[in-house]
């Protein structure tokens, strides 16, 4: 990566004035000024939204169980030669890749999304044919995540922006390692509801960030502010229009600090470049829908969703809630109304959300 790039996008990215802590207006709402750099320019971060106890928790578990994955895509052993964890999980719960590659660039994956392919630098001579990038499923393995995911700032937030009947999307924990993370191509979420005649600048969601770690403009997100609101976008148009460069002139990179929560409308022109710095990045990602565009989308065999299906999957909300209220018996507890009666409690047991991820919803 050219370093006055590098330079260029944070100054950019400080310009923006879409970073504060989460503030609610004597309402309750959140506060106007933060709903408007939002929806301006596709993300805000909010600045030190997780107290630092409970950011300790997340980072210790999380590094805990990079030493029991498997230590690669065919592997039943971790690094430690010990049986893997995640396993017998219906839904695969680790994704590994080549060092420094863009796996999906210029592919078919997901609806053809990914059009452009990124710069590929070449791997360090002692690089393992695999690293680990995604974690899915998070809560099976870690109650930091399941605690994080029931905070109740964070879903008034998603109440306020998606309705009070908002739904989940998914939850994974994306991992860019130091010298070796590979790339995400330029790309828009979504690949269901482009062409809805109500489409407008929320129909795809949006996604909560949790950064481990201190980010830099080498190993962040970088974002295009503002294209959340453009419709479907000519990314190969973008690119051929900068002289075929991928560092798009526009973008900046989504610089967080541990305990910062950034949210991120899934209709922005996002990706990410192959880590070569020497610093780890590891991202807790977990997203709401509206319940309407849901109901109007189907999963990737093609079969509509449903209401069961929705209220089947939204269970987990409550059932974060609950093991949050436990966990935090200091706060007052957030309470999913459309699942209100049925007065959701948490067991203390992963049990109660075995294969939850099977059911994620995706628009």
């Amino acid at each position: 990566m050219d370093n006055a790039y590098l330079k260029q996008g944070e100054k950019r990215a400080f310009e923006l004035r879409n970073r504060g802590p989460i503030e609610f207006d004597k309402s309750g709402r959140l506060a106007s000024h933060i709903l408007d750099a939002y929806w301006k320019h596709s993300f805000y971060v909010f600045e030190g939204a997780i107290e630092p106890k409970e950011m300790q928790q997340l980072v210790a578990e999380f590094e805990d169980l990079l030493e029991h994955t498997p230590v690669n895509g065919d592997a039943n052993v971790d690094r430690h030669g010990r049986p893997a964890v995640g396993l017998n999980h219906e839904v695969p719960c680790f994704r590994f890749v080549k060092p420094l590659s863009d796996p999906h660039g210029g592919t078919d994956a997901i609806g053809g999304r990914y059009e452009v392919r990124m710069v590929e630098p070449d791997a360090p001579a002692d690089a393992p044919d695999e690293v680990l990038l995604q974690v899915h499923g998070t809560f099976h393995f870690m109650d930091s995540t399941l605690h994080l995911y029931g905070h109740p700032e964070l879903l008034a937030i998603a109440e306020q922006i998606n309705g009070p009947d908002f739904v989940p999307f998914t939850d994974t924990i994306w991992i860019k390692h130091g010298g070796l993370g590979a790339s995400v191509s330029w790309h828009q979420d979504g690949t269901t509801l482009w062409n809805e005649p109500d489409h407008d600048r929320g129909t795809h969601g949006f996604n909560f960030m949790v950064n481990l770690y201190a980010t830099n403009a080498e190993n962040a997100l970088w974002i295009v502010p503002g294209t959340h609101d453009s419709g479907k976008l000519d990314i190969k148009g973008r690119v051929a229009a900068n002289n075929n460069s991928i560092e798009l002139p526009d973008a900046v990179p989504m610089l967080c600090n541990p305990g910062d929560v950034a949210i991120c409308n899934r209709q922005m022109l996002h990706g990410s470049f192959a880590n070569t710095s020497a610093d780890m990045r590891a991202t807790f990602v977990f997203g709401f829908h509206r319940r309407a565009s849901v109901l109007k989308s189907h999963d990737f065999d093609n079969v509509p969703y449903d209401e069961a299906r929705v209220i089947d999957r939204s269970r987990v909300i409550a059932l974060a809630a609950a093991a949050r209220a436990q966990a935090y018996p200091e706060e007052q507890s957030y309470e999913y109304q459309p699942l209100a009666d049925e007065n959701i409690q948490w067991n203390a047991s992963r049990d109660q959300l075995h294969g939850y991820n099977k059911k994620d919803l995706f628009v």
